[in-house]
């Protein structure tokens, strides 16, 4: 793996804030468990075939459950001219900041 950015979840509000957008590549099972609200969901196996469909103007924050998946899909972003960023520690970490977790009709979700 190339050397990826990286963004701590006690940033990450300020990069969402200034129009970054927050993709979560988790599996749908998580997703349906509770996810960021206003993230935009694309399982990291479709993120190859869903690359084109995503804007370049914004800046990209990556998260998963913990990290690992989203660095893989970081690096595919970068390689495919994105301005991409890693959220370390993913959802773990956006749950234990207490930002909001959430499921599709907006009730408390939990991350899985």
């Amino acid at each position: 793996m190339t050397d990826i950015a990286e963004v701590e979840v006690s940033g990450v509000s300020t990069i969402l804030d200034a129009g970054a957008i927050l993709l979560d590549v988790r599996e749908p099972e998580e997703w349906e468990a509770g996810h960021a609200p206003g993230a935009l969901h694309i399982p990291l196996a479709q993120l190859p075939d869903k690359i084109p469909d995503l804007a370049r103007s914004e800046p990209i924050v990556v998260i998963c459950r913990s990290g690992g998946r989203s660095a893989l899909a970081t690096e595919w972003l970068t390689t495919a001219g994105f301005d991409a960023a890693n959220l370390l520690g993913g959802m773990q970490q956006w749950a234990q900041a207490g930002l909001a977790v959430e499921t599709d009709d907006g009730s408390p979700g939990r991350v899985i």
